[in-house]
């Protein structure tokens, strides 16, 4: 099982995505507020997310401080950014980790990035696209952070 962390997220259609993606992982799902939406039970959440929602282990926080009072940072939190040349899959993931992406419009803020510039890490593109979709990018960090550690889940 990993974590994954969204920081303020702007789409629900996101995060019911990744919220399914979670649950066919056996993923906890971190939602770190404010939303760029209303509630995390709006129908478009519900939607992307199908039936598997209610069984999601999610968890919503008011902040990132609220976040790191009940998950105390370690080095085993690793933040997804188009800002660092250090490939995701050099990254060694371990059971537990937590994978961090931010908003879709913005990223993760600079200053969390400059602080935790050996936990980085990009999912390297060969043509000048700014990014990914953020349902993407979790899917392509989680199931590498999958494939490494798939003896654990067999």
């Amino acid at each position: 099982m990993f974590n994954i962390v969204l920081l303020e997220p702007r789409i629900p259609g996101n995060v019911g995505t990744i919220g399914r993606l979670a649950f066919a992982l056996n993923c906890k799902l971190h939602l770190i507020k404010p939303y760029g939406f209303g509630e995390i039970t709006e129908k478009e959440v519900r939607r992307a997310g199908l039936d598997y929602w209610s069984e999601l282990e999610v968890h919503e926080y008011e902040n990132i401080e609220d976040f790191w009072s009940k998950n105390p940072f370690t080095n085993r939190h690793f933040f997804a950014t188009t800002k660092t040349k250090q490939v995701y899959f050099d990254a060694k993931f371990e059971v537990n980790d937590y994978l961090y992406f931010g908003r879709e419009d913005a990223g993760l803020p600079e200053d969390l990035l400059a602080k935790n510039k050996n936990g980085c890490i990009t999912i390297p593109m060969t043509n000048n696209a700014r990014s990914l979709n953020i349902a993407n990018s979790v899917s392509i960090i989680a199931y590498e952070a999958l494939r490494q550690n798939f003896d654990y889940f067999k």
